[in-house]
């Protein structure tokens, strides 16, 4: 009898390598087609609400209109925000996306992925007719802000879970990425708003910028409904032949292409797996197989997205740089996030080209530094008192402010959103990633309404934090985050499961298992995939 390793003969080995072929070989059978980048473009308006909402607040704090409605009479003619009433306003939108993105994969998995987008895009219209009907209540405009942040923190879920699982393996991280260039085109976009209506002395400075968040919900809600669905969410439902056409569609090639059946293949091995086990239930996302590794590492990659320290500069801007003398910080929040917007597209090519794991890693070390120098120069060298006594220090802090942006745009804006969609398994993917925004969102909040206080007691210094939080981060990722790029969802699914070396990951192969495509014949013989594998 043969040895076990000679079985095969030429002719089989040859079969084989036909119907095994290598992941590269399925990558560079796709191609770059319309209908991909239509998708990931139309989904990421979901993106261009959570920043144009974001960005818009920051500069209604200066209108004469906002603050005489909303804000404090100090008894010399002015109106002012107390701390705790800025951060209210300000926080009760990312603690309304704290829990719209806890039950956004409950919604995912029972409307499927396009309606859920539809729904909570529309839903957000309710929060924007509150806030433009608030006459002289600032608790009614923060209540409607509340209510758009359900819908935004939803959105935040399901956009980047419907873009990971339909997009092809190609442009995977370009087409997740565009969610946070869409973020940052919401933010430039809300500060030219403002800059257009901020000298408006009656309620249109305010209200107008507001009101134009119907025109992307509008666009999103009813636009999402013209593509497909996830074909991964169409299989689980049993519309093989919708997936397999979704899938070949979307990459450019016939139905019956390798790279299809491929996908068709490793989707059904991984839900048979599912199938085999008992009914899943949430809290499997901790005790399910290298999930509790998986979900904490999802929480931690998102919490720190926020305390790199990004939204410091886009919630608080203009109060910030009129700080440091300028006379009109407007105009300083427009190079900001114009700067924001031109290094986000220089990310999609570092997403492309680049590896995960080092863009992190070096992106989150050059934030660290930026924060170092902003914070001992904003401390030391800067004339809080009188601004225009320390020029230069002003200029050093909007250099440094410039840098920072660069350096967050460029990596942990997007890839922060595709390392997190790539991350889990189909089964717990829905629950999963709500977990992990849920705790973006939390940090979103308690940075946006603690800020205030802390800059208040201890001024520049606060960036000191934040400069160790990017040093920490850089750790993280060396240690614990896999490089994904130009892998299938269900090839680094197999990656955690079988523990290989973050460390090494880039190298890692997938060797000694059943092929990908599997003849009927063999089916009933193959051992099982993640039995007898040598650890990488």
């Amino acid at each position: 009898m043969q040895p076990p390793q000679r079985r095969a003969t030429d002719a089989s080995s040859k079969q084989d390598a036909t119907h095994d072929p290598s992941p590269a070989t399925l990558v560079d059978e796709q191609k770059v087609t319309l209908l991909a980048c239509v998708l990931g473009g139309v989904a990421s308006i979901g993106g261009f609400m959570f920043g144009y909402v974001s960005g818009q607040i920051s500069g209604y704090f200066d209108m004469e209109d906002y603050a005489r409605r909303f804000g404090q009479y100090d008894g010399e003619g002015q109106y002012t925000f107390s701390a705790s009433r800025q951060g209210a306003i300000v926080g009760l939108l990312p603690a309304g996306s704290l829990f719209g993105s806890l039950i956004a994969g409950r919604i995912a998995d029972s409307m499927g992925r396009r309606l859920a987008i539809s729904v909570s895009a529309l839903f957000t219209c309710i929060g924007t007719i509150i806030e433009i009907s608030a006459e002289d209540s600032w608790a009614q405009y923060a209540v409607g802000r509340l209510i758009t942040g359900l819908g935004i923190g939803s959105l935040s879920v399901v956009v980047p879970m419907y873009q990971s699982e339909s997009s092809p393996t190609i442009i995977r991280g370009v087409l997740i990425s565009c969610y946070q260039l869409f973020i940052t085109l919401g933010i430039w976009t809300a500060e030219m708003v403002n800059y257009g209506t901020h000298n408006m002395s009656n309620s249109a400075s305010w209200r107008i910028p507001t009101g134009i968040s119907f025109l992307w919900a509008l666009l999103l809600g009813a636009g999402i409904l013209a593509l497909p669905e996830s074909p991964r969410h169409a299989y689980r439902m049993g519309k093989e032949e919708e997936a397999r056409h979704t899938i070949a569609r979307l990459a450019g090639v016939d139905i019956n292409a390798r790279s299809v059946e491929a996908q068709i293949s490793e989707i059904r091995e991984k839900l048979e797996e599912e199938r085999a086990g008992a009914e899943t239930r949430w809290y499997e996302i901790f005790t399910g197989p290298r999930m509790l590794y998986r979900t904490l590492l999802g929480v931690v990659l998102q919490a720190g997205q926020q305390l790199t320290g990004a939204n410091f500069f886009f919630y608080y801007g203009t109060t910030i740089f009129r700080a440091t003398g300028l006379s009109d910080s407007y105009v300083t929040q427009i190079i900001l996030g114009s700067v924001n917007v031109a290094c986000t597209i220089g990310g999609l090519w570092v997403v492309k080209r680049c590896g995960r794991r080092n863009a992190l890693m070096v992106g989150a070390l050059c934030m660290m530094i930026c924060f170092l120098v902003y914070s001992f120069v904003g401390h030391f060298a800067l004339d809080r008192s009188n601004p225009a006594n320390s020029p230069q220090a002003g200029a050093v802090l909007v250099a440094f402010s410039c840098l920072f942006i660069c350096a967050f745009a460029s990596t942990w804006g997007p890839l922060v959103w595709t390392v997190v969609a790539e991350l889990y398994p189909a089964r717990y993917r829905a629950p999963a990633m709500a977990v992990a925004t849920a705790s973006n969102w939390f940090w979103n909040f308690m940075l946006s309404f603690f800020t205030r206080f802390i800059t208040d007691a201890i001024d520049y210094l606060y960036g000191l934090v934040f400069a160790g939080c990017c040093g920490a981060l850089v750790l993280i990722v060396f240690f614990f985050v896999m490089e994904s790029k130009d892998r299938s969802l269900e090839e680094i699914d197999t990656m955690y499961l079988r523990h290989v070396s973050p460390i090494t990951s880039h190298k890692w192969q997938d060797q000694g298992v059943e092929p990908k495509v599997r003849s009927p014949s063999a089916s009933g013989s193959d051992a099982h995939p993640h039995e007898n594998v040598e650890e990488a």
